[in-house]
């Protein structure tokens, strides 16, 4: 089963997104915000994906983007962001930062697991 990693600080789309991605056959993991993630995933949890929101407190998106691409057990881990934002500018600034995809919230649960299995070998 590919488990993925959720991070979000907000508790109803961390709740919404776990039961879209369980109910397609995911083991999900969630993360509240940017410095959580960091814990989870130094608490060993190796996710087959993880998808981030920009805007959360403490570490946001980007900065959470930029610290698990300078971890190499994660620097080919597909990461993608899904958020509120649809700035070209911040796009970019998540790709360069090693982003693998953005999708702009609210997202269709059928078109979230399409992209899911389009990210994850083997999904």
């Amino acid at each position: 089963m590919k488990k993925i990693l959720l991070v979000d600080d907000s508790a109803t789309m961390l709740l919404s997104l776990r039961q879209t991605l369980e109910m397609s056959g995911f083991n999900v993991s969630t993360a509240t915000d940017g410095e959580n993630g960091l814990s989870v995933l130094a608490a060993g949890s190796k996710p087959d994906l993880i998808i981030t929101d920009i805007n959360m407190p403490k570490l946001d998106g980007l900065g959470f983007i930029q610290a698990v691409r300078k971890q190499p057990a994660y620097r080919f881990t597909p990461l993608l962001v899904l958020t509120t934002e649809s700035q070209q500018a911040r796009r970019d600034e998540a790709k360069r930062l090693g982003a693998t995809g953005w999708l702009v919230k609210p997202v269709a649960a059928a078109d979230l697991v399409r992209v899911v299995k389009q990210v994850v070998p083997g999904a």
